[in-house]
């Protein structure tokens, strides 16, 4: 015979409180279970009605109205427990801060999750579940450019303040060339991964078929790129690209123009070409500043859009396709809002203990 449920006991204040845990949006889910499971009680239903209706096993009912008949709501939540020993406490810890300040083993480079773990003969989740915590990441890695250039403040303020407040009838020009650029033939096309996404695709073999070099000159004023590939870089090679440049640009008897310009060699030395051209003006950067030099961005992108993945049968394909894109690139040019994060020697920490000090 189905067992039915024991007539219990309730006033109508604790009646109300139960109604209230049912209808609530707050309540934890495991709370509002019992509640109905006590209502169904208060009901006067069989406990296998209850227990079919909320998908209980009806022991279960059964414990928690016991709970509820002996010690009311509060019978209704978990008794204390005394909660899971703490294995990786502080001294665990702070070996394994310890532990990275050591070389790591067997000729690696830098520590690793698994490695660390191993070493100290410790669970690799804790390991990476800390690791996590304190917002070490051990696997990524940043470089910085650090100028020791004893005139870097006077550099950087004339290349700052050509940008921000350029002379009057002035064009700003930044100038640079990237060097070696591999025509290579590879097949490429796209594939569908296991997962069922679709990405480019590059054959691993390929065929060299030579290289070019790039000079280019980007208005800062306007964004507007001006480039030439040739085979070599010598400062012939450059100083024919600035004879170029100047054609190109807007020409007047009173118009300047500064060239930014990094310290490599074939930019310098160059006092006979500027005698014959006295309105031309070289900056050059700091040492170990090239980010100051606006063209270095215009490269970045050029070479995402136009080498990356990309494949050539020789070099004239290769200078073609970097002709191309400056055109492209040149009927939408704007210029860059220039920026750069703040970088200082005392940023760069040996160790993990004198970072977190």
């Amino acid at each position: 015979m189905p067992r039915t449920a024991k007539i219990v006991d309730c006033e109508q204040k604790t009646l109300q409180e139960l109604k209230r845990i049912t209808n609530s949006q707050s309540s934890e889910i495991r709370l509002v279970r019992r509640a109905k499971m006590i209502l169904g009680c208060i009901e006067g239903k069989r406990i296998q009605d209850v227990s079919k209706e909320l998908g209980e096993q009806e022991d279960v009912i059964i414990k928690w109205r016991d709970r509820f008949i002996a010690r009311g709501i509060a019978g209704l939540n978990d008794e204390p427990r005394s909660g899971k020993p703490v294995v990786y406490g502080d001294d665990w810890k702070k070996t394994v801060l310890e532990k990275l300040e050591e070389k790591p083993p067997h000729g690696l480079a830098r520590w690793d999750g698994p490695t660390l773990a191993a070493e100290l003969d410790t669970s690799d989740d804790a390991v990476q579940r800390f690791l996590k915590a304190q917002g070490i990441q051990l696997a990524r890695m940043r470089t910085w450019c650090v100028s020791t250039d004893p005139e870097f403040a006077v550099k950087s303020a004339d290349i700052v303040g050509l940008y921000l407040n350029p002379p009057k009838n002035a064009i700003v020009i930044s100038v640079d060339e990237k060097p070696s650029m591999q025509a290579l033939s590879r097949t490429t096309g796209v594939v569908k991964t296991s997962n069922g996404k679709v990405v480019s695709a590059v054959k691993s073999t390929y065929r060299r078929n030579g290289t070019r070099n790039l000079f280019a000159a980007l208005e800062v004023a306007t964004g507007i790129v001006h480039g030439q590939t040739t085979q070599t870089k010598k400062r012939v090679d450059f100083l024919a690209f600035m004879d170029d440049l100047l054609k190109e640009l807007p020409e007047s008897e009173t118009v300047e123009y500064h060239a930014i310009l990094d310290n490599y060699c074939i930019h310098k030395r160059c006092d006979d070409w500027l005698k014959a051209h006295p309105n031309v003006f070289f900056h050059f950067t700091p040492t170990s500043a090239s980010w100051l030099n606006q063209v270095e961005i215009w490269f970045n992108i050029m070479s995402r859009k136009v080498l990356r993945g990309a494949s050539f049968n020789n070099v004239n394909e290769l200078s073609e396709a970097i002709r191309n894109y400056i055109n492209y690139y040149n009927n939408s040019a704007e210029p860059f809002v220039w920026k750069k994060r703040e970088v200082s020697g005392s940023q760069i920490k040996d160790n993990l203990s004198n970072l977190r000090g």
